[in-house]
């Protein structure tokens, strides 16, 4: 079993005027919590990379420590770092409820699915706390607006009976992310989610309680995660999920040395092949990484390789597909060959 080192660095700042460097290894984390209150709590997406218009984020930065958070550098905004600050440095919108009950009495709101949450696991270990996300889910019940939600949390359990009838309602959808099955990989890149046992377990208890429920293959990580995908989804299709999506691994600005530092100290004999891997499905031939409106896909013939035995297992195992689904945003670019995130019931 791998144990998580408790001493991690935190890459500078680029924004940031100034930069120390410490003559020796930065001191143990600590969790410090922040509370605040925000202006507004709803979120616009513009970006055709992802298939939802508005996102609600109760808190930024996020306890699970994933080294692969494609939303670290949302911490460098605030003046922090993308590395160890973004895992323990909590910001909580104590008004979050507030603001969603404003927004939905504006005579202006059409009643759009809400993604909860774009940057930040909404049912991470403060919520048990706060509970502002089920406070929020409690407003989104009453105004009958539709929900959707991405957790690696067992906290969302919690909520099953809320979620339940919410999805009466209005429409509610939970997709649990599991891009790893092994136990020892998920605890190395994941330390501080929950382990892919215990998310199993989630999506039944979800979809026994009556909640629509899918699997989140992603992010894929080349080398890792995509000689689990199959397993992946068998075992989650088997605990209930009807839903499935996959997404490459994407690592903008300084989310790429906490990925490799992380991974290198946590898979040594693997890393460099994960790495080389990554590198050859983001930038084939010359193609530019992370292009704006292919963030979460790949190229190449090992990505199509790849996204064929996604889309044969979800076929074979009855997952419902992009023709039985209605997007809920129709402005976000069609993607034909993959399940749609969040979808309105036909």
């Amino acid at each position: 079993m791998f144990a998580f080192p408790r001493r991690l660095s935190n890459p500078p700042n680029p924004w940031a005027h100034e930069h120390l460097e410490l003559l020796g290894p930065p001191p143990p984390v600590s969790l410090e919590v922040y509370e605040e209150r925000a202006r507004s709590i709803l979120t616009r997406n513009d970006s055709p990379d992802l298939p939802f218009r508005w996102s609600l984020n109760p808190y930024r930065g996020c306890q699970h420590a994933c080294a692969y958070c494609y939303a670290r550098p949302y911490h460098e905004h605030l003046g922090l770092g993308a590395g160890t600050d973004f895992d323990s440095k909590i910001f909580v919108k104590t008004n979050a409820p507030a603001l969603l009950r404003a927004a939905f009495t504006r005579r202006s709101w059409k009643r759009e699915r809400i993604s909860f949450s774009g940057v930040t696991d909404p049912y991470q270990p403060l919520e048990a706390s706060y509970r502002l996300t089920r406070a929020c889910l409690e407003l989104a019940r009453d105004f009958e607006n539709p929900v959707g939600i991405i957790t690696k949390s067992a906290l969302v359990r919690r909520d099953a009976e809320l979620l339940a009838e919410l999805e009466e309602r209005a429409g509610a959808v939970v997709f649990v992310s599991l891009p790893l099955l092994d136990e020892d990989d998920a605890r190395a890149l994941e330390p501080h989610a929950a382990t892919p046992r215990a998310r199993l377990e989630t999506i039944r208890r979800l979809a026994a309680a009556g909640v629509p429920v899918g699997v989140a293959v992603a992010p894929l990580i080349p080398g890792l995660g995509d000689a689990q995908l199959a397993e992946v989804l068998e075992r989650a299709r088997e605990a209930g999920a009807t839903r499935a999506f996959t997404a490459l691994l994407r690592l903008p600005g300084n989310v790429a040395p906490v990925f490799e530092e992380r991974l290198r100290a946590a898979l040594p004999l693997r890393a460099e092949k994960i790495l080389r891997a990554l590198e050859a499905l983001r930038a084939p031939q010359g193609r530019r990484r992370n292009a704006f409106g292919q963030r979460f896909e790949g190229a190449g013939p090992r990505w199509q390789a790849t996204v064929d035995l996604f889309e044969l297992q979800c076929r074979r195992l009855g997952y419902r597909s992009a023709e039985e689904m209605i997007d809920t945003a129709p402005r976000v670019r069609a993607r034909p060959r993959q399940l749609e995130l969040f979808p309105e019931e036909a």
